[in-house]
């Protein structure tokens, strides 16, 4: 359960019941323990894929972008390494990965472990039974809906306390997901989308248009040459219930079906086809 968001760090703090005590422990590094050139591992899942660890050199252990300091690294950075720690060569937490700058190569960014250590201070405050946003100007939590922070007056997030509970086609669709043997909460790539791997291969579920259910997987490229023997097969051949289709020269295999025609007497044969795709 969410119980804490800090918007402008991109950060959320998580309650979750278990026993975690057989899991090991991190051990944050000093507040200024990054130099240029140093060492350093990102851990995470890039594109929803199994775990992985990139190692890259510190670019700028304090650079300014939007008016705050991140570390930047040349550490390969993708989408899936969000939330992932940032580790030096001793294995201590030296940040944590928050994006990747678009058309900008070789450059991740981290929040810097002095802010994640600041954050962290708060935690024994945190009331678990709530949800609370921290103002970034003042550091307040606040639990309440609120457009303004009391304490000091900043606007807050728009929409920040805004909550949207999973809508029966989500339910449906993560009953597939469920199905294939993938956990569908880290699935999840926004409202009524999902995105993961089974084996080698990317599958993508979304609702297209507030019209269409699609299925997607790329399955294999158009060759360089002789490509109507290709075309022919696929325009030719009975797939059903699902289709073949090309984006530039990937080929897809796809699945589609209209929203208004999943049914109680219909669900069952969907989701069937949803996990054989």
């Amino acid at each position: 359960k969410v119980v804490l968001v800090n918007p402008s760090l991109d950060i959320a703090l998580m309650s979750v019941d278990g026993d975690f005590s057989a899991l090991p422990s991190l051990n944050l590094a000093g507040d200024n323990s990054l130099s240029i050139g140093g060492k350093v591992c990102v851990a995470g899942y890039p594109y929803g894929m199994p775990f992985t660890v990139t190692e890259g050199s510190v670019s700028s252990p304090k650079q300014l972008v939007d008016g705050k300091y991140y570390i930047q690294t040349d550490a390969a950075v993708n989408p899936g390494n969000s939330g992932g720690p940032i580790f030096n060569e001793k294995n201590e937490v030296v940040g944590v990965t928050v994006s990747k700058l678009s058309n900008a190569d070789n450059m991740g960014f981290g929040i810097r472990v002095e802010a994640l250590r600041k954050l962290l201070e708060f935690v024994e405050a945190v009331d678990r039974t709530a949800f609370q946003v921290q103002c970034d100007s003042c550091d307040e939590l606040i639990s309440e809906e609120e457009e303004f922070c009391p304490s000091c007056g900043e606007k807050l997030p728009e929409g920040i306390f805004e909550e949207r509970e999973p809508s029966s086609l989500s339910t449906f669709c993560e009953r597939a997901i469920r199905e294939m043997g993938v956990n569908p909460v880290l699935a999840r790539d926004g409202y009524d989308s999902w995105t993961f791997h089974k084996g080698s291969s990317e599958v993508r579920i979304f609702v297209y248009e507030n019209t269409y259910l699609f299925a997607v997987s790329p399955i294999n490229l158009l060759p360089k040459k002789e490509v109507e023997r290709v075309l022919d097969y696929i325009l030719g051949e009975d797939f059903s219930p699902y289709k073949l289709g090309i984006e530039g020269r990937q080929i897809y295999i796809a699945y589609r079906v209209h929203l208004s025609d999943i049914t109680d007497a219909s669900e069952d044969e969907i989701l069937t086809n949803l996990v054989n795709l």
